[in-house]
């Protein structure tokens, strides 16, 4: 059993690995050609190098995305090879059960969820960071927050506070800040403006800034507005909270995600699209799972119902088809107010349910 397990896995290894290969290289002409037309900007400081290595640590986010496709198409690949030329076959002769084949495969596919795990919840989110900070660093660019900026509330003692974040600096700081505080009864009572801060600890230390703030009783009320080099504003926002703000939520780390829900979720703000974003982290590589066991029933398809081409284009079709329904999970859970868990993990569901359905059916029929 053993030897039989090393030869599929052998196999699938290979294919894969090519097969990621090649969708890599595709991504990366495409991001090479779309990023190259900014070489020589800002004077020519940005140049073809830092080019190269910005789409270079654009890869992976997009081994992230391509890792269950490419993992049902190289498994189907070496699946449908195997049929073809009797191999499995012979290999169930030698005494390989349908059960023992599953067992098998679903052994290899837990590797991959550790794999795709790893990549999307450590090493992506670091990539992406850097080569946005690289871009603006050498481009002369600062990161636009969209048009009025990222939003974060936070509940402090006594007082409500909104932050307001226009832009982040090249080193990822925060530049063009406003806080606005508002009492317990929620009457303004303090705006205080800054063009950029560094976060140290729990404590903000605001740069530049001007405070304007109501002082005194309700008959003597008056706006005193005093400028400072540096404010300290302690704040339990953290430098991760902003970057779950500002970038897109599914390119950020299950923890980062996961403190982000609880700070809104204290600070009574809706949490619902970071809720199914969260969830979608945590199903997404197990899609891996249900990738390699709908591939397996392509190992019980006679030679003649046809061959491998037309059995790996049916695979890029699913691998596609399980990415788009993914997604529109996602958008009509966040619309409908569906529980986010069950948004996050139906598409794998139906997918395990209808590849299970499909490699019992060809067993029975075998």
């Amino acid at each position: 059993m053993n030897t039989l397990r090393k030869l599929i896995h052998h196999e699938i290894w290979i294919a894969v690995a090519f097969v990621t290969l090649c969708f890599l290289a595709l991504f990366f002409f495409f991001d090479f050609i779309d990023e190259l037309p900014n070489a020589g900007g800002n004077n020519n400081l940005y140049q073809l190098r830092h080019v190269f290595g910005f789409v270079l640590l654009s890869v992976p986010s997009h081994l992230y995305e391509l890792l269950p496709i490419t993992v049902l198409i190289g498994t189907i690949f070496v699946m449908s090879r195997l049929a073809k030329s009797s191999e499995f076959t012979i290999l169930r002769t030698s005494g390989l059960t349908p059960l023992m084949a599953l067992r098998s495969l679903l052994g290899l596919g837990l590797a991959f969820v550790l794999i795709t795990f790893a990549v999307g919840d450590y090493l992506a989110p670091v990539c992406d960071r850097y080569a946005q900070l690289l871009k603006s660093k050498y481009l002369g660019t600062q990161i636009k927050v969209g048009n009025t900026g990222a939003w974060l509330r936070e509940s402090q003692p006594q007082q409500k506070v909104f932050l307001n974040i226009n832009r982040l600096s090249a080193d990822g700081s925060p530049q063009e800040i406003r806080i606005f505080e508002f009492n317990a009864a929620g009457e303004w009572v303090a705006l205080s403006k800054a063009a950029g801060a560094q976060i140290e600890g729990g404590v903000w230390q605001l740069q530049q800034a001007e405070r304007q703030a109501i002082q005194g009783g309700v008959d003597t009320q008056r706006l005193k507005i005093t400028q400072q080099d540096t404010l300290a504003w302690p704040s339990e926002i953290t430098s991760e909270m902003i970057a779950v703000a500002i970038l897109k939520p599914g390119r950020m780390g299950t923890v980062d995600l996961f403190q982000y829900i609880k700070h809104l979720s204290a600070n009574g703000q809706a949490t619902q699209r970071f809720e199914i974003e969260f969830w979608k982290k945590v199903f997404y590589p197990l899609s891996c799972l249900v990738m390699v066991v709908l591939a397996l029933p392509f190992a019980y398809l006679h030679s003649r119902s046809g061959n491998i081409t037309s059995h790996v284009f049916g695979g890029v079709l699913a691998g596609i088809s399980f990415f788009l329904l993914n997604n529109v999970f996602g958008y009509l859970g966040n619309i409908n107010n569906w529980l986010p868990w069950f948004a996050a993990a139906a598409p794998g569901l139906l997918y395990t349910l209808a590849s299970l359905a499909a490699f019992g059916w060809l067993v029975i029929r075998q």
